[in-house]
């Protein structure tokens, strides 16, 4: 049940009805019109627009248009009524039986109310995190991790077929020093001392690797020349930092559906037929590109490549992909692995990065257009740096993993939950705060504890009730006496749930789940309002001594509540609470 689609249908219905009785003409386009909450609650339930968008193609004053539409709205049950305001907005109150019907209608429909038909099952790809393997996932990735996985869930809840994955950055030069860097604590394995030089990594998590290693193949790299052992020991190792990552990631609650590995590009002649793809469309050619803006790099000098004509597809400038020297640039497997997403069928991508790939929009987005003619968009999402405080002063480095903060450190500092509401409190290319004291606090500044702690209060009204003898399974809630929610404030409450279903989409549109976390804390400062409301007016309590039908009717509007909190938290990956300790 949408009661924004629903009144907009009446809309549309009654602009026809007035097509045909000659009010307005004929051929005009309603897509425009909308149905939505007005800017101040005191104007209304709901404005829409229609008179505004329709003046200009309809040669007639928005206001003429608006009052006809009103005196159509107002003769329907659902309808109040409707006053026009200002040049031609019409504002709309709502029966309130239709917000009482709403109550059960989520008890009706469960953690299905507010789910969607919106994507019509078009299929996603998510790409999220894909970190180098070339250690633990630090705290930047666990914003990309939790967004990530957050969106995948709200595309899913609005009807799209959301496949989750992870691009393995394993055929450059890092997963060489990742090897190097296993190879050096093989030998501390062995009871030699080493130096850790050439960037190579220093993090503590290597020494379990190199200790592997050891078991697994003795001395038999011991004193032997890079050549030998380097191929072996970089895939061991890329195997178990992709271990690390995964139980990483499940401390998080995240799971991928697949896995893609840059090295399978390599070699097997994905990449050449990318590329032949986008020459066959005649966007490469052979050129040199103009030097670098600004100061001249000393080592620079004008090299012909193969150009990819990017520009044609919305770049700044073209983008070589193959290096003087017959090399593929790093730009070029890339190409490949998004190839790959649009031949496997997928109707638009998207790729969640770090604020360090700001550069990288523009290309990625120019070589999919090309590559798919068009057809599949590809949205990135940068998601901007976490800062970590605790005791009022930044949280400083993990030893473990020698120079940053892991997604394990915060994890087990202040769990899954906590966790991933708070990389949603900001938008994604906003930067976040998280502090570590703040996250725990148990108080209305903190949005994870107000929310859990709404959902947590229904709960414990439910025990009570049946404490005292009164059933409050679903079923029988939504069989109340529901016109017993009169009050302004249980009324405000049924608004506000009404705005999920809307909101699901919105979001999902905008590729925005940040929007879910910001509802919940708005519709469980609505339950906490009603429930301090109900220490002054006992009328307004959910347990009415000796009166079921009417402790039913309002268990009934706080039950409502928390299937939305429920399945709001569920598209975040937070498991509610039923009690607070």
């Amino acid at each position: 049940m949408n009661l924004f689609q629903d009144i907009r249908a009446l809309v549309i219905g009654a602009l026809e009805i007035m097509q045909a009785d000659g009010v307005i003409p004929v051929g005009l386009d309603f897509a425009n019109v909308t149905v939505e909450p007005p800017r101040d609650p005191a104007h209304g339930d709901m404005a829409t627009n229609a008179a505004m968008v329709l003046a200009k193609p309809a040669k007639m004053k928005p206001r003429d248009i608006a009052e006809a539409l009103a005196g159509h709205l107002a003769a329907d049950y659902r309808v109040d009524t409707a006053e026009v305001a200002g040049p031609g907005f019409l504002n709309l109150r709502l029966s309130p039986a239709l917000w009482q019907g709403l109550v059960k209608s989520v008890l009706s429909s469960g953690e299905g109310f507010g789910r969607s038909t919106l994507g019509a099952g078009q299929r996603v790809n998510v790409e999220f995190v894909s970190a180098n393997p070339t250690g633990p996932l630090h705290v930047g990735h666990t914003r990309g991790a939790v967004f990530g996985d957050a969106l995948a869930s709200l595309l899913d809840h609005a009807g799209y077929d959301v496949t989750r994955e992870y691009y393995i950055n394993d055929g450059g030069a890092q997963v060489d020093v990742l090897a190097r860097s296993v190879y050096l604590r093989y030998l501390e394995a062995h009871g030699q001392e080493v130096a850790f030089e050439d960037g190579t990594y220093p993090g503590e998590y290597l020494i379990e690797v190199g200790e592997a290693l050891r078991r697994k193949v003795g001395d038999a790299y011991v004193g032997k020349p890079e050549d030998v052992w380097l191929e072996p020991i970089r895939d061991f190792a890329t195997d178990a930092m992709m271990g690390l990552i995964r139980a990483d990631l499940k401390s998080l609650g995240v799971e991928m559906d697949v896995f893609f590995s840059e090295k399978s590009l390599y070699g097997t002649g994905l990449i050449e037929q990318a590329l032949d793809a986008l020459d066959a469309k005649g966007l490469l050619y052979e050129g040199v590109l103009e030097p670098p803006k600004g100061k001249m790099p000393d080592d620079w000098e004008p090299r012909e490549q193969t150009l990819f004509k990017s520009t044609e597809h919305g770049d700044d400038v073209d983008r070589p992909v193959k290096k003087s020297d017959g090399g593929w640039t790093y730009f070029a497997p890339d190409i490949a692995y998004h190839y790959d997403k649009v031949s496997r069928g997928f109707d638009a991508l998207i790729d969640v990065f770090g604020a360090d790939h700001g550069g990288y929009v523009k290309r990625m987005k120019a070589a999919v257009s090309a590559l798919s003619d068009g057809r599949v968009p590809l949205d990135v999402k940068l998601c901007q740096l976490v800062k970590l405080w605790k005791n009022g002063e930044p949280f400083k480095m993990s030893k473990r993993a020698g120079n940053f903060v892991t997604l394990r450190d915060v994890v087990e500092l202040v769990g899954a939950d906590v966790t991933r509401f708070v990389m949603l409190t900001r938008k994604n290319d906003a930067p976040l705060d998280f502090d570590f004291d703040k996250v725990l606090e148990q108080s209305r500044d903190n949005p994870v504890f107000y929310v859990q702690y709404a959902h947590a209060r229904v709960c414990s009204v439910q025990r009570k009730a049946q404490e005292a003898g009164i059933v409050v399974d679903d079923a029988m809630l939504a069989a109340a006496d529901l016109t017993k929610l009169d009050h302004e404030a249980e009324i405000a409450v049924a608004k506000k749930i009404a705005e999920w279903p809307r909101l699901v989409e919105i979001a999902a549109r905008t590729h925005e789940p940040h929007r879910v976390a910001f509802y919940l804390f708005e519709l469980a400062s609505d339950l906490h309002g009603l429930w301090n409301k109900g220490h002054d007016d006992p009328s307004l309590r959910f347990l009415q001594e000796d009166d079921v039908d009417t402790s039913q009717a309002k268990i009934a509007l706080a039950r409502a509540v928390a299937v939305v909190i429920s399945a709001g938290l569920g598209i975040l990956g937070v498991t509610p609470a039923d009690e607070m300790r």
